[in-house]
């Protein structure tokens, strides 16, 4: 563990009002000004997040947030956080940071994670568990391979050296999630599984349809209800709240598409999902976070008007428990990916991001690895004692 002595000139500063919230969210831009890889979230969608009055999470959740500065210069940011559903399903007490973002400089990383930890203590966490920003459901881990390509929807970006900022504080691995690339704008089945993909369009009792917007609520309360199925025997698996989908719901309602997003149904119930969004981070990337005063037009027209991006992310696509050791569950899971892949690339799409996706979901990886999917980057937790 580090035991270098932060600078004097060193002030950690708690965000207790909007003018340092707005220091916060836009703290790694100095941090990230020389990396051509680096894209900045819009920084309304940040402050939605952070919000207690808006973000539903603060329902069972509590945070902190600060920023370090040295001589008037903000040079790094971190979040603690206290989720009462971590305990509730899991049965520990256990904290989480995020929003690390950091200069190369031990004592400045050190200061920054003291604060957090020391907050957490407080809150009674007897260890800490992250980078969740802010939880498992939205940002979660730091990137530690696949530097050298931009983050899509949803997903975080570091600098090569914040590892060793941890690891030097005294955290070590916990676990990694895989983000995959899929190159779609060509045949990706092979024989076996294309004939495993074409009995089960032909099965009578099997429905691939599209997200039906005119019944939005409900087709995306189903998606998520068979994610929270899917996804329950996870690693750090914390359900979404019933306002947490209906906040989901509203957010994904502005860039859903229904030709890129089905459901498979058996005898009319929902049985399997996936999601495919445009890579908003593709269609932002100019725009420096800021929507105003001409950002939204680039955004409404890139985005809905004329569409010019080239990839898309899968963030949500699961099975339901029951189908997921047979070949139903399979057939099912394939005959998606193939539906998505078709329409994203007749609407002029030629890549897709699929993940994240634990270590050791090796079904899951030998699935995505079958249709052509590479592992491209890594995303890592760690785990310190309190």
């Amino acid at each position: 563990m580090s035991t270098e002595v932060p600078p004097t000139n060193l002030d950690i500063i708690e965000v207790t009002d909007g003018k340092l919230l707005n220091d916060f969210i836009r703290a790694p831009y100095s941090i990230f000004k020389d990396d051509p890889a680096y894209i900045a979230p819009l920084e309304m969608e940040r402050k939605d997040i952070l919000s207690r009055d808006k973000n539903p999470y603060f329902e069972h959740a509590e945070a902190c947030y600060w920023i370090a500065r040295r001589n008037g210069e903000t040079v790094g940011r971190i979040s603690a956080q206290m989720d009462q559903l971590v305990q509730k399903y899991h049965g520990e007490k256990t904290g989480h940071f995020g929003f690390f973002d950091c200069i190369e400089d031990q004592g400045v990383a050190d200061a920054l994670l003291n604060t957090a930890e020391s907050w957490l203590r407080d809150k009674g966490a007897e260890k800490v568990i992250g980078p969740f920003s802010l939880s498992i459901n939205e940002e979660t881990g730091m990137l530690v391979n696949g530097f050298d390509t931009p983050p899509s929807l949803m997903m975080g970006h570091s600098r090569p050296y914040y590892e060793n900022l941890v690891r030097n504080h005294g955290f070590e691995k916990v676990k990694d999630v895989w983000a995959y690339w899929l190159d779609i704008s060509q045949e990706i089945l092979p024989p076996a599984v294309d004939k495993l993909v074409k009995r089960t369009f032909n099965n009578d009792k099997i429905t691939i349809r599209p997200i039906d917007m005119k019944n939005y609520d409900r087709d995306l309360a189903a998606i998520l209800d068979i994610f929270n199925d899917a996804w329950s025997d996870n690693w750090g698996f914390i359900p979404f709240t019933e306002n947490e989908l209906k906040q989901a719901a509203k957010d994904m309602k502005q860039i859903i598409r229904p030709d890129f997003t089905y459901i498979a149904e058996m005898d009319g119930e929902p049985q399997a999902m996936m999601v495919t969004l445009p890579n908003l981070n593709e269609i932002i990337r100019d725009l420096d976070g800021k929507l105003l005063p001409f950002g939204f037009i680039k955004l409404l027209w890139r985005l809905k008007i004329h569409p010019n991006y080239k990839t898309v992310r899968v963030p949500l696509m699961g099975v339901r428990k029951k189908h997921q050791n047979g070949m139903l569950g399979g057939a099912m899971a394939f005959s998606l990916i193939e539906t998505c892949r078709i329409h994203a690339a007749a609407a002029g799409c030629t890549h897709a991001e699929l993940g994240w996706v634990l270590e050791e979901n090796t079904r899951l990886q030998k699935m995505l690895e079958t249709i052509g999917c590479a592992h491209y980057k890594t995303y890592r937790l760690f785990v310190r004692e309190l």
